[in-house]
């Protein structure tokens, strides 16, 4: 019975409380969820208020390591722990609490893409495909067995909003419920991750995406689509930061330098680059909110020969 199979949750945002939902709806025992603490003046965590809409027990530490966590998580009695987004640091003592151990989400095709933003990098590396792995953590960054994979394609025109929110999220919630169920009925697998096939990449921050003019068209659009939404492909205009969303791509010589403004339209931009050009639908400048292209180009006077990237 579900009943008999206790499960504590650790997660935060929108996942978390996906997952969460997913599991109580689906008849799970969920005996706890584990979060991080309220910050001042700002909205509780959506997968706080969820459990307490479900009746679900909520613990709140700052560091998941700290003894009085860990206690309070031991005391749960649980069988299964699951990870939804979490971004702290859960010591050993925690993740082999649970008689059934701890399982975890991780949005790529493990070992590829280790790491903590292993959706941006598979679209900026320029992949066909992604996908997502609910694995067994262990003491490493992503590297315990695996329980269950789902692939993606990523296509031209995705971004990383797209990847994520189209498929990796839901796709995960489903993959998460389901990887419970087989845990329970005993045919959940742990598959030794191929550490020859191993691959991993840091954050990627807005540093990271800072387009370099000599590169490809192709090189430049996988980069401004996989920082959209986050962190943002950036350039220069005029001296100023500026970065890019909502791009599409034309293939063929412009006959234009790399950077420069080959022609504005009622909705975009279009930048010439190596083998192609980008159109940039929006754009976000330094130290202002992000607006559609027009916008800016209205605000700087922007026309065809200007350059970014001076």
């Amino acid at each position: 019975m579900a009943d008999d199979f206790r499960v504590a949750v650790i997660g935060q945002a929108a996942f978390g409380e996906s997952v969460l939902n997913a599991l109580v709806e689906g008849g799970e025992n969920v005996v706890g969820v584990f979060c991080t603490p309220d910050r001042e003046g700002r909205p509780s965590d959506p997968i706080k208020v969820a459990a307490e809409k479900h009746g679900v027990p909520v613990f709140q530490f700052r560091r998941m390591r700290n003894q009085d966590a860990i206690d309070a998580f031991e005391g749960l009695n649980t069988d299964l722990c699951v990870m939804a987004f979490v971004t702290d640091i859960v010591p050993d003592a925690i993740l082999e609490a649970p008689k059934q151990g701890t399982i975890q989400y991780h949005p790529s095709l493990l070992p590829l893409h280790r790491g903590p933003s292993s959706i941006n990098w598979p679209i900026i590396m320029g992949d066909a495909k992604t996908g997502l792995s609910i694995f067994w953590p262990d003491k490493g960054l992503d590297t315990g067995p695996i329980l269950l994979q789902k692939e993606t394609d990523i296509t031209p025109d995705d971004t990383l909003g797209s990847v994520y929110f189209d498929r990796l999220f839901p796709q995960g919630v489903e993959a998460m419920v389901e990887s419970v169920q087989m845990v329970k009925n005993g045919s959940a697998p742990k598959i030794v991750q191929d550490e020859s096939n191993a691959t991993y990449e840091g954050w990627c921050r807005a540093d990271d995406a800072i387009i370099d003019w000599s590169k490809s068209v192709d090189e430049i659009y996988n980069l401004v689509r996989g920082a959209d939404p986050s962190p943002g492909a950036g350039t220069t205009f005029g001296g100023s930061k500026i970065q890019f969303f909502r791009a599409s791509k034309n293939s063929g010589d412009t006959g234009k330098a790399p950077g420069e403004i080959v022609s504005i339209s009622d909705s975009a931009f279009e930048v010439a680059a190596s083998g192609g050009s980008i159109v940039v639908g929006r754009v976000q400048a330094e130290g202002a909110r992000k607006v559609m292209s027009p916008e800016w180009v209205e605000s700087v006077g922007l026309k065809a020969g200007d350059k970014f990237g001076e």
